[in-house]
């Protein structure tokens, strides 16, 4: 990934940042998917990070390709049943604005408090296509993260947890606890993006001035290894580079990419090829059975 430089003060900014790639993608006549608020949502912002990147088209397709595979993540998953959706570190994501979604699904948006009045702000007057509602709550904070999960989760039976985005910026011990934290009956799947070492290493490398403020930090040499030690199963594996060279947004640069196998096998400890995937997971009660 190329080096680049913008105000990432902080790891919230990374939302405005996401948000302009999607507005990016939302004007191509091609596009994977149409997102007519992220303009808004980006912001002068997420503008000025994309105005200083150095190409970056290699950037923008693992953003907009992630996008497009966890919208039919989302999709798969309400079709299966899902009666709620719980949106962790939600971030400026509009998926309930513009997926063709049930209007009695229930969806949650928790995030920072700042963000969150942030996001009522910007689409005041917008109407979702669900019945969406949001939390600001640090979930940082184990205590404050339990009773929000108590509350939303209260007469669910069959919830999805989507942390897109999020557990790269987090520790081993973090995601750990993360893990430990969804692992309740009434969550039934849980989709997010995961990297192995080798792809933090190389992007912390690439992109020191954008990320020095927030850099990657969890990225096992299997990520789907850990989760499954932590009773993790995955059902749904998308190789990311692969999607892209399927959808025609991975630069030549990276094709060789789209050959390697979906789901690294080298032994826990060693780096690895780059390797990057969307997945579902669902969650056994024994870790070991």
């Amino acid at each position: 990934m190329p080096e680049t430089a913008g105000p990432v003060s902080h790891v919230s900014d990374t939302a405005h940042w996401v948000a302009a790639h999607r507005a990016i993608e939302t004007a191509r006549p091609n596009a994977l998917f149409r997102d007519p608020l992220a303009e808004r949502l980006a912001g002068e912002t997420g503008k000025a990070i994309v105005a200083n990147e150095k190409w970056y088209a290699l950037i923008r397709w693992s953003l907009v390709t992630r996008t497009k595979v966890i919208d039919d993540l989302i999709a798969e998953t309400v079709s299966e049943g899902c009666d709620l959706v719980i949106n962790l570190a939600a971030g400026l994501d509009a998926r309930p604005y513009r997926l063709d979604l049930p209007a009695d699904l229930r969806w949650i948006e928790a995030d920072l408090p700042d963000l969150i009045a942030e996001k009522n702000r910007l689409l005041e007057g917008e109407t979702p296509r669900c019945d969406l509602t949001r939390v600001a709550v640090d979930l940082a904070d184990p205590a404050a993260r339990e009773e929000f999960l108590d509350k939303s989760l209260d007469g669910v039976k069959k919830a999805l947890v989507l942390t897109e985005g999020l557990v790269y910026y987090l520790s081993e011990d973090e995601v750990s606890g993360l893990a430990a934290a969804l692992a309740r009956p009434e969550i039934n799947w849980w989709i997010m993006d995961v990297i192995n070492r080798s792809i933090v290493d190389r992007n912390n490398r690439a992109n020191k001035n954008l990320l020095k403020n927030s850099p990657w930090r969890f990225g096992p040499a299997d990520p789907l290894r850990f989760f499954a030690g932590k009773g993790w199963t995955s059902d749904e594996v998308v190789g990311l580079f692969r999607a892209a060279a399927r959808f025609r947004r991975l630069p030549a640069v990276l094709w060789s990419c789209a050959f390697v196998p979906v789901g690294p096998r080298k032994p826990a400890g060693t780096s690895w090829l780059p390797w990057c995937a969307a997945v579902r997971l669902t969650h056994a009660a024994d870790p070991t059975a």
